[in-house]
């Protein structure tokens, strides 16, 4: 379509600036761009007839034609301050996804740079916290490579998240939730990291409405009733202020109360363990002046207006947050005797507290205005573990873990000897400290002096402390670090010294182990072939060495090893006709592997869609409630064998074969449940009582234990495998939680898993 003949579509409500940008011709840009040219506003107007056109016919759940949402999307894109280019992706950023359009076709009509953007929001479209685990920690690797690469593609998304959350009333019940724990858990403090305060805010109010609806519609009303009230005490102390500021000659852009979000009263209520009536400060006072001076004589002012509550003051303008957000906090007790919290900021302190990195994008200056990561750039700085820990950290859910651990972290402001600022987590130790800096510091780290005094290496650090590490030679990391250790970083580089320096051992154990599975014969010339090396590559290491080492260590599960090598033996394979069903159900099995359980044909059998028939659960996956599962038909005797969907050895059964079936609801009124086997592996730090300890967590939530076995070796970590009785898979993953909250615990694993 031509812009210059550009028409409003009929079918849908266009925005006003959007309306004005089609018709007259006027930016559409909000700050981004003093002085946009006119080729920035034809980028728009054409990116918007495009997507019209490709995504017209098509509606969203709601019944809305679909082109509704990549136009809010860009809306918000605008608001934000973003470039033309920005506003042009926030049209396009589902057309590749969607339709038959190309990267090469948009590069074509719109630029690299629109191109890069869109292509970035695409491949972060596939993120879903439903897959698998690997799959979904791949999905973060190529996140946060893409945010290196451009930030502007997060931002992008977290408008299109944003917009989606907003019209989650349309989607089934399960999939809101679903939809909401991934912005909570992911998207939230992603937006709070990057400052852009109104996201976030929004983000976690709409992700609490679905999650906890009863709270959520508790909260809102108190706040409601309240509101009057409220408004009326605020009126009084945003008066006296304004009176005593204009005496002084102090200019104020504006001095308003406002409520606080109400996850944040929630969570407030949640963590003091009040009542909403005992919750006093649900509300803030916000002066915006126009110099750091000015902030601070304000604040001699509100304290001699009022008086402060000891403890409530911080000083965000000297020590900003991580994200760059500035603004002093005071409590002060009001004039009705109930606290009120005051914050003070410049105008340009509260465009970036509102708008985040959209309010100083930063463009390479050599003529590519994509906004890259900077080297020396602070905020930034746990992007950058994020990414070094993409070839440190080969497991998923250590990965993810330290993902969501770092995303959520609340800081501690530290100081170098020099006077300058290291943000840790809460809880940070001088170890913590020390990784910070650098790992070798870390790795020969011997001692630590906290404000000219020598304290323990598990000294817990406060705001303000000024760190100094006594590092030697001969000095290495301990396995007891990893008790006191909170961040990741930290914690990842004592694991990462524990494996270089007990390689010898790893390898020989990973060796062993492959050995035991796959048999002595022919073992050594298959370590030397391309297919171990081709599975070595697909799991991301160099060699078939490290790929053992790794399998030593506990990095990487042995079905996956044994999966990839299969994948990989059969890629070098002509074409053939298909082995016969027995050798297929046995390819690559443990070879003492117990024989299946016994068969049933019980009319009270747990498994619906098997009814009448013999059937068993298959124990190379061991399924429980709540898994998805398959059925197979055996060739045997055996009648169907249930595996849990997933389990390796289903991939190679035909079709014909594969049965649907799923699990029978439990009966609540049944007195004694039934339970499963699950067998569970779990590396512990070495010390005496661990064992009774996790049996100890485990009693206390009635699991049943039918083994136990600990393996132990001089100067490394333990090994215990438990075998355990669940009721369903809900009760294994609150089991497998409370024992990972253990400091003692590295790693927790279930054995046997299904390829992930």
């Amino acid at each position: 379509m031509n812009v210059a003949t550009a028409t409003i579509p009929d079918d849908i409500a266009l925005p006003a600036w959007l309306k004005e940008c089609l018709i007259e011709h006027r930016s559409p840009l909000a700050c981004a761009e003093p002085d946009p040219t006119p080729s920035d506003i034809s980028l728009v107007c054409q990116a918007f007839d495009f997507a019209y056109c490709l995504h017209q016919g098509q509606k969203r759940a709601s019944g809305e034609p679909y082109i509704a949402h990549p136009v809010a999307v860009a809306g918000l894109l605008r608001d934000l301050g973003g470039s033309a280019p920005m506003i042009a992706a926030g049209f396009l950023h589902d057309v590749i996804e969607d339709t038959d359009v190309t990267g090469e076709e948009i590069e074509q009509r719109f630029g690299s740079e629109v191109r890069r953007l869109v292509e970035g929001v695409t491949k972060l479209s596939k993120f879903n916290f439903s897959s698998k685990t690997e799959r979904q920690a791949e999905n973060f690797r190529r996140m946060f490579l893409a945010m290196a690469q451009d930030i502007r593609v997060i931002v992008v998304k977290l408008a299109d998240r944003l917009h989606n959350m907003r019209t989650l009333e349309h989607l089934a019940d399960d999939k809101r939730r679903r939809i909401a724990m991934e912005t909570r858990e992911i998207f939230a403090p992603l937006a709070n990291r990057l400052g852009i305060g109104r996201f976030k805010w929004e983000l976690e109010d709409l992700s609490f409405k679905y999650l906890e609806p009863d709270a959520y519609k508790q909260i809102k009303k108190l706040v409601a009733d309240k509101r009057t009230d409220r408004e009326a005490r605020l009126e009084l102390v945003t008066d006296t202020l304004r009176e005593r500021l204009d005496q002084l000659g102090i200019h104020c852009y504006d001095i308003s109360g406002r409520p606080k979000h109400l996850y944040g009263i929630y969570q407030k209520m949640q963590r003091q363990q009040k009542s909403f009536e005992e919750i006093y400060d649900i509300a803030a006072v916000r002066v915006i002046v126009d110099t750091n001076d000015e902030c601070y004589r304000t604040l001699a002012v509100v304290h001699d207006a009022f008086c402060p509550i000891p403890g409530r003051f911080k000083d965000y303008i000297g020590l900003p947050k991580p994200n760059r957000y500035q603004s002093l906090h005071t409590a002060v007790m009001g004039t009705t005797g109930r606290p009120i919290e005051v914050q003070i900021r410049t105008l340009e302190m509260h465009h970036v507290a509102e708008y985040g990195i959209a309010a100083h994008w930063k463009y390479k200056e050599a003529g590519n205005s994509h906004t890259r990561l900077s080297t020396d750039d602070e905020k930034f700085t746990w992007l950058r573990q994020l990414l070094d820990w993409q070839n440190d950290l080969k497991d998923a859910q250590e990965y993810l873990d330290s993902v969501k651990n770092n995303l959520f972290a609340d800081d501690v402001y530290v100081f170098t000897p020099t006077g300058d600022v290291v943000a840790l987590g809460q809880g940070a130790t001088p170890v913590d400290f020390a990784y910070r800096i650098h790992t070798e510091v870390g790795n020969h780290c011997a001692g630590a002096r906290v404000n000219d005094r020598m304290v323990t290496l598990d000294t817990v650090l406060k705001n303000g402390d000024i760190v100094e590490i006594i590092t030697q030679k001969n000095s290495h990391p301990s396995l007891d670090w990893l008790n006191f250790v909170v961040t990741p970083g930290a914690r990842n580089r004592i694991l990462q010294w524990y494996k270089r320096s007990h390689r010898d051992e790893n390898l020989q154990r990973g060796r062993e182990m492959l050995e035991k599975e796959l048999g002595k014969r022919g073992f050594e010339a298959l370590l030397k072939s391309s297919p171990m090396q081709a599975a070595a590559e697909r799991c991301n290491y160099q060699s078939a060495e490290d790929l053992l080492a790794a399998l030593g260590y506990g990095e990487v599960t042995l079905n996956l090893v044994l999966n990839r090598l299969r994948e990989a033996i059969k890629a070098t394979q002509p074409i053939a006709p298909a082995p016969p069903a027995e050798e297929v159900q046995t390819l690559l099995m443990p070879s003492n592997a117990p024989a299946p359980a016994a068969p049933s044909h019980g009319k009270d059998s747990p498994i619906a869609g098997v009814e009448g028939l013999l059937h068993s659960l298959a124990k190379c996956c061991n399924p429980v409630p709540g898994e998805p599962i398959i059925g197979v038909v055996t060739m045997g005797s055996r009648g169907i064998s249930i595996h849990r969907q997933g389990c390796s050895n289903t991939e190679s059964i035909p079709g014909d074969r594969l049965i649907p079936v799923s699990w029978n609801p439990v009966d609540s009124k049944q007195a004694r449940p039934h339970t499963y086997p699950v067998e569970v592996e779990i590396d512990v730090i070495d010390r005496v009582g661990v064992l009774k300890d996790i049996l100890s967590r485990l009693s206390d939530y009635r699991i049943n234990v039918r083994s136990a076995q600990v393996k132990t070796v001089p100067g490394q970590t333990a090994k215990i495998n438990l075998g355990i009785d669940i009721v369903d898979h809900a009760q294994l993953e609150r089991t497998f939680t409370q024992i990972r909250k253990m400091s003692d615990v590295i790693k927790l694993r279930r054995v046997s898993e299904v390829n992930e």
